[in-house]
């Protein structure tokens, strides 16, 4: 069992024949490992959105002029705010924020109508919740954007009344959005969600093979068999392969028909990285269970090696630019990041091989790196 020598493809196909009829068998972890996947892409894609709409704000026009009312319908009128409440006084507004029931109070002052009418300067105030710095920061921008196009109209008006003519101004900005024209945080999330759920998943399946066979008594039986260690592993990675597989072509299909998120890339290529990220993600679970002869130790470390790492250090959720330098370094190693990269690539971008070979190349040296770690320790473990 312990020698070298060429891989058997028939003692590996009947490996692979008893690993399919184990999972055949089991229906409950077939249905997990199709349904589960599902599951998850459906409440982290419709839980997850980095898009800030409907701000809930408190209002309090202290001036109640024209002037304040127009401001005030700005707000009302833009889809990233919702007046929810028409405070009396500037301790409702407070109140509104402690409770939750208002992140952002504006506050209009007294003499805002007067001296908006009279062209001189004045100021509106703005309360927030801090608690959210991040989604604090952007609604404070969208506040601040309002009322510079309310106060640049107002500015526009009264040199137009002066001069008879609208003043041209000196620097327009005209934005240009490629990749995501409608700016829907969507169609950056579900692809890197696709990667995150498909390392875990993959990871779990197989965590579990080699520590179930110590468990249940039937590795002794293998290993009186002529059954060599690359056998085994491929053997039993096969199934587990094509669930992958499966589970991979109906998240694309889900991101294309749930979300309206488009492939603008190659599927051919789409599912050929999927399959070799697959083989390294399925290839890692073996490892795991190699080491693990629990399979509760074995999914629990599966969990912590491949979730956790994908969710925080691939790119998927947090930038990695503004992660510490040591951490920038070592989301290197993590494959999941090289998958989201490619797969943001070809779904947003439609970019080819000739710009994302290099993460191709990487996903490749991790498959064989965790093949040849899985073969090495369970041969090591049978000497």
């Amino acid at each position: 069992m312990s020698g070298t020598g060429g891989i058997n493809l028939r003692r590996l196909t009947a490996v692979a024949r008893k690993e399919f009829i184990h999972v055949l068998r089991d229906r409950r972890a077939l249905a997990i490992a199709i349904l589960l996947p599902m599951i998850m892409l459906m409440i982290f894609g419709y839980a997850l959105t980095l898009d800030l709409d409907r701000v809930p704000l408190a209002v309090l026009d202290q001036s109640r002029t024209p002037q304040s009312r127009e401001l005030v319908a700005r707000f009302e009128g833009s889809r990233y705010f919702s007046v929810v409440q028409r405070a009396a006084s500037e301790r409702e507004v407070e109140a509104a924020i402690s409770r939750g029931e208002a992140m952002l109070g504006l506050v209009v002052p007294l003499d805002f109508g007067r001296r908006v009418a009279s062209e001189r300067k004045t100021q509106v105030q703005v309360l927030a919740d801090g608690s959210d710095a991040n989604t604090t920061t952007l609604a404070l921008a969208y506040a601040e954007t309002i009322v510079r196009g309310y106060s640049q109209e107002v500015l526009v008006t009264k040199v137009r009344r002066l001069t008879g003519k609208a003043p041209a101004l000196p620097m327009e900005l005209r934005p240009r959005v490629w990749f995501n024209t409608d700016m829907e945080s969507k169609i950056f999330i579900v692809p890197g969600l696709i990667a995150v759920i498909m390392m875990l998943i993959t990871a779990l399946l197989t965590s579990l093979t080699v520590a179930r066979e110590w468990e249940t008594g039937t590795m002794e039986q293998l290993i009186s068999t002529p059954v060599r260690p690359p056998e085994l592993i491929l053997g039993k990675l096969a199934p587990y392969f094509l669930i992958g597989m499966v589970d991979m072509l109906l998240s694309v299909l889900a991101g294309r028909y749930l979300f309206d998120v488009p492939i603008r890339g190659s599927l051919v290529l789409l599912f050929a990285v999927s399959a070799v990220f697959l083989v390294g993600a399925l290839a890692l679970g073996i490892f795991i269970s190699t080491l693990a002869k629990s399979q509760l130790l074995a999914s629990q470390a599966a969990f912590v090696a491949t979730f956790l790492p994908a969710f925080l250090l691939s790119g998927f959720m947090f930038d990695i630019g503004n992660m510490p330098r040591p951490l920038q370094v070592m989301t290197n190693i993590i494959p999941a990041r090289h998958f989201v990269t490619i797969l943001r690539g070809l779904y947003l971008k439609g970019t080819g091989l000739a710009q994302l070979w290099p993460q191709c190349l990487l996903l490749v040296a991790f498959a064989a790196l965790m093949l040849l770690l899985a073969i090495r320790t369970f041969k090591k473990r049978l000497d």
